[in-house]
This record gives structure tokens, C-alpha cells and sequence, in this order.
């Protein structure tokens, strides 16, 4: 039996724009269908660079930063004795900042955030070093597996060419045997990365594999071996940042438009929210106006701040936790104030809640029947949105270029290998 709860965390994490699920999903098929046209085009050895590149540049790209951010947590937060998970945005307002500590979940929690407040630039600048340097060692990683790849395709071709001689050779000159020399090629030359506006970018996970995509981009666009290489990278790289960043939102509204005018259910609320045996049990009291309202009386941003760490149970405050805007503490499950909370979130939550309990009393329906359609709305919004970005990445944009390859037989055969085979000859030895 499925468990509904696992279920409702996979499809938040699918329907979130910060979380990486849906990005490795995309990424993965994308992955596959490059993978499969190149194998269909080039066969064996162009396979086998598209699966180093495509695959590689996912556990690169996907878990670089975390994994380097990590590391630096351990070593140059441990030895300067910062707490590494505060966010930095709580330093920007000093009532905020107060309120974080008063209600701080852990007293060593506390004092690690009135030692940051103490320290600001300090403690900025660790942060941002720690960006700046993860992103850094995370391109550095992809500009090494690069540098591997040309070099162990380059052998692979040889190795292949030199079969192929063989092979003419035996049937020319019985007893004659082929030998070629490996020539060393010249190491790839990596362009200087631009690291301007990389501050806005600090904590969304999303926004921060962008940055490294961004260098991705720019260097195998740089570090493309010959015009068909270049050009499958145009191609490639427009259509995965439209579909990976941007398209997938606009897909998304386009669903909840539709779910909120053609069935009259908002489907905006996070599918955890929507599952909530306490959303459910305040449509049934009818006490949602209330508990909303109780919320709104909240004019400042400290009072609103202090409000959610002080009334656990109203219901605006547990949708927030529910949906991950505000985060909880795991040994205590107070509010994790080291965490920043997106404050207008909060408060949009409660827009929505009153929203979908109006569109409920409207309806006439069911609780039961009422929830059930909602969350199978949003279920499906998500899947559609998942399913269409997929499809054009693992399928539409790796059988456009395979076309563009078949269509013209001067550009069907691996570029790569031909350039080599061009460059032994001129060297005599092939013939």
C-alpha cells in the first residue's frame, strides 16, 4: 500500500520551483534521449562521449554545490566556529533578526545567531566565499570531466581507426601489420568564468544550479571541437534552459488557471496543505475566515514573524509549515529560526485558504469529494507539467537534431572522428 504521506512529500517536491526533484527528472530524460540519438547517429564511440557528457554533467551539476557547500561547512565554518546553516537574510532586519533569537528553537541555536549578529561582515563574507568557492569547485569538476572526455573519446577513435586499418591492411597485404601512434592533443583552454550578480542567486537551490549551468553552457560552447558540436550545443542548451527554468512555471500557471476557472477549485495551495487533515477539519468547523483573520491582525512584519512562532495552531501558520515555508527544528519541532522565513508566503497562504474555502461553500459539495477533486487536480497539474517538459527534452529536441544529422550526409557521421581521421592522414599514418 502506498503511503499517502510519502506521496503527498513527492508531489510537493515535483510541484516546487526551489526543489531539484523535478530538475534531475527533467535532466535525466533529457539525458537518455541525447544519449539514444547519438548512439543512432554515430554509434558506439559517440554514444559513449554523449552518455560521459550527459550523465556525468548530471551528478556534477546536481550534486556539486550541495556536496562542496558541505564540505566547507565542515572544515572553514567548523575552524572559524559559525553556525553554517543561518541564512544570511536574517541579519537585514534587526527586529526580525531579535525575534529570531528570542524564539530561537535550541539555546545553542540562539547564541550561534547572536554571534553572526555580532559579527555580521564576518560571517557575510564566509557565507559568500562559500558560494562563490562551491560554485567554483563544482565548474572545475564538469571542466575536468570535459578534459576526460575529449581525451577518452580521441582514444576510443583512434583504437577504432586503427581497427579499421587493420582490417583494410589484411585484405591489401596479407602478414602486414598496422601500427599508429597516439599523438598527444592539446589540453582544452578554459575561458575566465563570470561570477557577477552570484549574490542573488545564494539560496534557492534552483538559482544556484542555474549559475552553474550558466558556466556549463558557456563552456562547452567555448569548448566545442568543430561546427556540429557547436551547433548541437545551441540547440540543446536554448531548448534545456527554457524547459528546465522557465517553461515549467509558466506550464504550471497555465494548469491552475485552468483548474480555477473550468472547475472552480484553486489548486495553488502546496499538495500537503491540500491533504491536511487540519485543512479539512477547518472546512468542516468553518473556521477558516477566523483563523486567517487572526493572522491578518498581524499590521508589521516582527508581529506577523512573532505570531508564527508563538500560535502553532492556527491554521494559516500550520499550512506554512506544512508547505515548507516555515521550516521546523527536528528534535524540538519549534520553528527552526535559522532558517529564513519568506514572510509574504506566510500571508499568501492565507489568501489561498480562504480562496478555496469560499470556491468549497460555493460548490455545495462534499468536504471529502470537495479535497479529492482539488488534490487529483493538482496531482495531475503536476504530472502534466513533469510529463511536457520531459517529452520535449528527451524526445522533441534529440529528434530534431538527429533529423538535422540525417538530413544532410556531409554532417551525419561523428565529426569528431572524421577531424581525427583528417589529421592522421596528414600525418601519413593512414592511408
Amino acid at each position: 500500500m502506498i503511503n499517502p504521506i510519502a506521496t503527498a512529500k513527492i508531489f510537493s517536491q515535483l510541484g516546487s520551483s526551489s526543489s531539484l526533484l523535478p530538475i534531475a527528472i527533467k535532466d535525466a530524460a533529457h539525458s537518455a534521449g541525447m544519449t539514444t540519438s547519438s548512439y543512432i547517429t554515430g554509434k558506439e564511440v559517440e554514444g559513449k562521449d554523449r552518455l560521459i557528457d550527459e550523465f556525468g554533467t548530471q551528478v556534477i551539476w546536481i550534486g556539486g554545490i550541495p556536496f562542496y557547500k558541505k564540505v566547507i561547512d565542515l572544515t572553514l565554518f567548523k575552524l572559524a566556529k559559525y553556525n553554517p546553516h543561518i541564512d544570511t537574510r536574517l541579519l537585514k532586519d534587526e527586529k526580525i533578526l531579535q525575534k529570531a533569537i528570542d524564539h530561537a528553537p535550541t539555546k545553542e541555536i540562539a547564541l550561534s545567531i547572536q554571534k553572526a549578529a555580532k559579527n555580521q561582515k564576518t560571517f557575510k563574507g564566509l557565507a559568500m566565499a562559500k558560494f562563490i568557492a562551491a560554485t567554483a569547485l563544482t565548474l572545475g569538476s564538469y571542466a575536468g570531466l570535459t578534459k576526460y572526455r575529449h581525451s577518452h573519446t580521441e582514444q576510443n577513435i583512434i583504437k577504432e581507426i586503427e581497427k579499421e586499418e587493420k582490417a583494410k591492411q589484411e585484405e591489401s597485404f596479407k602478414g602486414k601489420e598496422f601500427s599508429l601512434n597516439k599523438k598527444n592533443g592539446s589540453k582544452p583552454s578554459f575561458g575566465a568564468l563570470n561570477m557577477a550578480g552570484l549574490k542573488d542567486f545564494m539560496f534557492d537551490p534552483v538559482k544556484n544550479m542555474m549559475i552553474v549551468d550558466g558556466g556549463i553552457t558557456a563552456e562547452r560552447l567555448a569548448e566545442s571541437r568543430n561546427p556540429q558540436d557547436f551547433m548541437g550545443y545551441v540547440i540543446k542548451e536554448g531548448s534545456f534552459w527554457l524547459f528546465m527554468y522557465f517553461a515549467g512555471e509558466q506550464i504550471q500557471k497555465h494548469f491552475e488557471k485552468r483548474a480555477n476557472t473550468k472547475h472552480n477549485k484553486a489548486i495553488d495551495l502546496d499538495i500537503k496543505a491540500l491533504q491536511s487533515e487540519d485543512m479539512k477539519k477547518a472546512f468542516e468547523d468553518k473556521t477558516v475566515k477566523g483563523a486567517v483573520e487572526a493572522f491578518n491582525k498581524n499590521s508589521t512584519q516582527e508581529s506577523m514573524y512573532e505570531y508564527i512562532c508563538k500560535n502553532e495552531d492556527n491554521l494559516v501558520v500550520k499550512m506554512a509549515k506544512q508547505s515548507g515555508i516555515v521550516a521546523l527544528h527536528k528534535e524540538t519541532k519549534k520553528v527552526d529560526t535559522q532558517q529564513f522565513i519568506d514572510l509574504d508566503a506566510v500571508k499568501g497562504v492565507g489568501e489561498k485558504l480562504e480562496k478555496l474555502f469560499a470556491q468549497h461553500e460555493k460548490s455545495g459539495e462534499k468536504i471529502e469529494d470537495f479535497i479529492s477533486k482539488t488534490v487529483k487536480l493538482k496531482r495531475g497539474s503536476i504530472l502534466k507539467n513533469i510529463g511536457t517538459c520531459c517529452a520535449v527534452l528527451g524526445l522533441v529536441v534529440p529528434g530534431i537534431m538527429l533529423a538535422i544529422r540525417l538530413s544532410n550526409k556531409d554532417n551525419k557521421e561523428f565529426a569528431v572522428k572524421k577531424e581525427i581521421q583528417a589529421k592522421l592522414k596528414k600525418q601519413n599514418l593512414i592511408a
